[in-house]
């Protein structure tokens, strides 16, 4: 059997929505494609999909193809910009916004087929703590809470660490602020969050940085691109350059952890790949 290696699963979520989740995760992955990564977003939020939208895509096939059974999850993949491919998601359909405990195993499992061609999966949740967001989180190994200065931002990032926390038994988490004013927001953003995580949970919470409030954002939206790629030197685009080179950095777990999990089989067969 030919070695393997892990793919490393980061799930980029927040708790609500208007905290730039959508943009942090197609500008993220973006980010780690140029950093020379193999890299595949996956559009989770699936009756509202927004990341085709974000990068001006129009897919012939989604996930709603998959699940029916008509296509295999490399029909799907769309290139995009910037050498990043999308799992793109359907807009309006509600049989995907609630799908079954059976059919997200599914899904989950049908990535298997593209790790050999894969260095990580960025997963786009979508807004709130519904169980579809629940089941892509608890698949991924590393969650990325997305939070911005709002009070709702940082009360539901918090219920949402709490509900994975308590009811899975997840105790790790890294956060990025988002749209601040200056490094120091950031970090108080997080300070306020680490002040009720420290006092009624107990989990381990680690700052990864900040992306600053910056108008090419939506200057790139507009473009219907990246703003790494569309204003490259822009204040945003190098903090996601930094970020991602902090990322590519991280160990990327190699065990399984015992409940359903992206590329679960590579852990199992490949114990001690680091």
């Amino acid at each position: 059997m030919k070695p393997t290696h892990p793919v490393q699963v980061i799930a980029v979520t927040g708790g609500k929505g208007g905290v730039g989740k959508t943009n942090v995760s197609v500008n993220l992955s973006t980010a780690l494609a140029q950093a020379g990564k193999r890299v595949v977003l996956m559009d989770a939020d699936l009756g509202l999909a927004n990341v085709d939208v974000l990068l001006g895509l129009k897919p012939r096939r989604n996930i709603a193809d998959l699940l029916a059974g008509e296509c295999e999850i490399a029909d799907i993949l769309v290139e995009a910009p910037g050498g990043l491919r999308i799992v793109p998601a359907s807009s309006g359909t509600q049989s995907l916004v609630s799908l079954s405990a059976h059919e997200h195993a599914e899904l989950i499992h049908a990535f298997s087929d593209i790790a050999d061609d894969l260095d990580i999966l960025v997963v786009d949740t979508a807004a709130g703590i519904s169980e579809s967001v629940v089941s892509f989180v608890r698949a991924a190994q590393e969650v990325l809470v997305v939070v911005c200065d709002e009070p709702t931002s940082i009360t539901d990032a918090y219920a949402l660490i709490k509900l994975l926390n308590r009811d899975y038994g997840m105790n790790r988490f890294r956060v990025l602020a988002n749209m601040v004013r200056s490094e120091q927001e950031g970090r108080n953003m997080f300070a306020k969050l680490t002040t009720v995580t420290d006092r009624f949970l107990d989990i381990a919470l680690q700052y990864v940085g900040s992306i600053p409030y910056d108008e090419t954002v939506r200057k790139a939206v507009q473009k219907q691109q990246p703003v790494v790629k569309a204003f490259p030197r822009s204040k945003s685009a190098l903090a996601y350059s930094k970020l991602a080179q902090k990322i590519v950095s991280w160990p990327v777990m190699s065990t399984p952890r015992g409940h359903l999990e992206f590329f679960v089989e590579r852990l199992v067969r490949a114990p001690n790949l680091r």
